[in-house]
């Protein structure tokens, strides 16, 4: 899952309203996912632990009258929207944005919430080794470099034919890109290496561009 939309941010609160589930940690959990989940990282074998994308919400009976006015906005994103395990860390540990407008002696008093106020969310299907989706992973028909021998500083587009992916990436230094096509201009002799994704595996192809 993408790290970003299930954080706490300082500007959300501030405007008094979290309006998605936040993204928490727990020390074990099983080789298993649930949506939205993609993947597990198990640490444990015990059937019982959680699987990966499991959804807490906190009970709409806990009181947090006594908390602050920030931490009553994440209380309260918490009993409608929940959180979601996104990782094997800290017991409940809630993830946020760094920012210097946080007051972090008021957040630790997340802390006095107890695990049992909060609810597991049905979850529905949970998928492991025996019936996780499958699938064909991408098909790259071709990665090509146009020219492949250049003087440095020359301009090089790098092209590639594939089907079946959800992103591509090429490495080094490019990242992630759309269409099919990129410029790039080496200083040295360099190995492209596409990288075709998507939700049942990962597909590659290189290419290199001799700088003379």
């Amino acid at each position: 899952m993408p790290i970003f939309p299930g954080l706490v941010r300082y500007d959300e609160v501030a405007n008094g309203k979290i309006q998605h589930a936040i993204r928490f940690t727990l020390p074990q959990s099983q080789a298993a996912m649930v949506p939205p989940a993609s993947h597990w990282a198990a640490t444990s074998s015990n059937p019982i632990a959680p699987p990966m994308g499991m959804n807490l919400r906190l009970k709409a009976s806990y009181d947090i009258s006594g908390f602050s006015a920030n931490v009553q906005v994440i209380l309260t994103a918490l009993k409608k929207y929940g959180m979601i395990m996104a990782d094997n860390g800290s017991a409940m540990y809630l993830s946020g944005a760094p920012d210097d407008r946080w007051d972090n002696n008021d957040l630790h008093n997340l802390s006095q919430v107890p695990a049992s106020a909060f609810e597991v969310v049905q979850m529905n299907p949970i998928y492991t080794a025996a019936n996780v989706p499958q699938g064909a992973a991408p098909s790259i028909s071709s990665f090509t470099a146009s020219p492949t021998s250049v003087s440095s500083g020359t301009q090089v587009t790098l092209s590639w034919q594939a089907s079946g992916a959800s992103y591509y990436v090429i490495s080094p230094q490019i990242g992630a890109v759309r269409g099919s096509s990129v410029t790039v201009t080496p200083t040295q002799t360099t190995t492209y290496t596409l990288y075709a994704t998507n939700q049942y595996g990962r597909t590659q192809a290189s290419v290199t561009v001799t700088v003379q």
